[in-house]
């Protein structure tokens, strides 16, 4: 076999060990991790990370644990770390220092109040490392859990990569939380939000909670993560932004993910939709542009709940990479996540969905509903400042309210296309 020959098997094997890892939830940070045999021009810097200029590859550096697929590994260079408002630098043997009336270390700061206009960071983390669990729980009241604002700031850029309320990043639209399981968040009926996306971070991560709405709220978190991971300086950073257009403007596909430029993975989004007039709603096509496509693209769905991995219309189903969440009356919550059947782009990348619903007796109609998304994406840093976000009175207008018969289940008329 010719060296040309091994070296694109070599590449084949890699790339099928990736994908196996990412259908486990896991592989996604190594994406563009480079080779140590294919990277000559690399220097270990006095703190021993490697520094330099990595040789173009976008494969899966082997040495990187993988914490699910090899639990039995025990000397894998890096080290765990928590914060929380018990120990909210992370250092090791600082947690649960604050006394109570039980004595020190008796759960003397489990959470905080915070206050309307008050925003606290939640953690400065000097790298590398990964972020790789965040969980927080907070008041049950629908308009603060879209007029609170998650941010993330990452290798020091003064403009944040993830800006969304805490609701949506969280992995339910409207302000209702219902209790589901997907392959990026776990959610209880009790408000325990979990987010299992990793974070990786070579320089700095930063990560902020802002109460932008009118009343105070409980905050209780936690950010687990370790320090010490091999990244490459382009390993993909989480990026998340959040729109709402409320309406849409007919015939004007809503974004998911306005154009951003330069090499990016779509990973998903939690889809919100408020259908604002009678009628199925639903049979606008996902269109994802790449790379060079202008009036048409390249990956073309067919409907609205098929985009959601459903059929003939939604129904409360959550699945590990697609599902609908909530389905009350006129009210939808859904997501679908490219994990397992990856979404990539090398110059420029933008996804948006048609507006198209059925009327009987019409066909095909174009609509105007309320639609929000929280959208996740991979690329390297520096990236572009997201687009902005809509004001907290755009954003807390006309949220959930509980139908007066729930129907649990929209389906499209009998004559509707599929």
């Amino acid at each position: 076999m010719n060296e040309e020959n091994v070296l694109k098997r070599r590449a084949f094997l890699r790339n099928t060990a990736i994908e196996i890892a990412t259908l486990a939830g896991v592989g996604l940070v190594g994406l563009n991790a480079e080779e140590p045999e294919e990277s000559t021009m690399l220097q270990e810097s006095t703190a021993g990370v490697k520094t330099g200029h990595p040789a173009a590859s976008t494969t899966r550096d082997t040495s990187i644990p993988d914490p699910v697929r090899e639990p039995y590994l025990l000397h894998t260079g890096v080290q765990s770390r928590s914060i929380s408002f018990e120990n909210p630098t992370g250092a090791p043997g600082q947690g649960g220092k604050a006394a109570t009336k039980l004595g020190v270390g008796r759960k003397g700061s489990p959470c905080r109040r915070i206050q309307p206009g008050e925003t606290v960071g939640l953690c400065d983390i000097e790298g590398p490392g990964m972020i790789r669990h965040y969980w927080m729980t907070t008041s049950n009241v629908p308009k603060s859990l879209r007029a609170i604002v998650v941010r993330a700031y990452w290798e020091g850029q003064a403009h944040p990569s993830i800006e969304c309320p805490l609701g949506d990043f969280m992995g339910f639209a409207h302000g209702k939380c219902t209790a589901y399981q997907s392959a990026v968040h776990s959610i209880s009926s009790s408000r325990g939000l979990n987010l299992w996306l990793p974070m990786p971070f070579t320089k700095r991560a930063r990560i902020t909670f802002s109460n932008e709405g009118a009343e105070p709220v409980i905050l209780f978190y936690q950010i687990d993560y370790t320090l010490g991971d091999k990244h490459s300086h382009d390993v993909g950073r989480l990026h998340c932004l959040f729109r709402r257009e409320n309406p849409t403007t007919p015939k004007q596909d809503f974004e998911l993910l306005p154009q951003r430029r330069g090499s990016g993975r779509f990973i998903g989004s939690v889809v919100g939709v408020h259908s604002l007039t009678a009628g199925w709603w639903g049979e606008g096509e996902i269109k994802m542009y790449f790379d060079g496509d202008k009036d048409f693209p390249s990956y073309c769905g067919t409907g609205t709940e098929d985009y959601a991995g459903q059929g003939w219309g939604f129904t409360p189903t959550p699945y590990l990479y697609n599902g609908c969440s909530l389905c009350d009356n006129s009210f939808y919550s859904f997501y679908r996540w490219y994990l397992p059947d990856p979404i990539y782009w090398r110059s420029e990348g933008r996804i948006a969905i048609q507006q198209i619903g059925y009327k009987k007796g019409s066909g095909l109609v174009n609509r105007s509903d309320d639609w929000s998304c929280a959208t996740f994406w991979y690329e390297p840093a520096p990236s572009a400042p997201l687009p902005p976000m809509p004001g907290v009175a755009a954003r807390i207008a006309d949220l959930y309210s509980p139908a007066a018969i729930d129907t649990n289940a929209v389906q499209k008329p009998n004559d509707a296309v599929h």
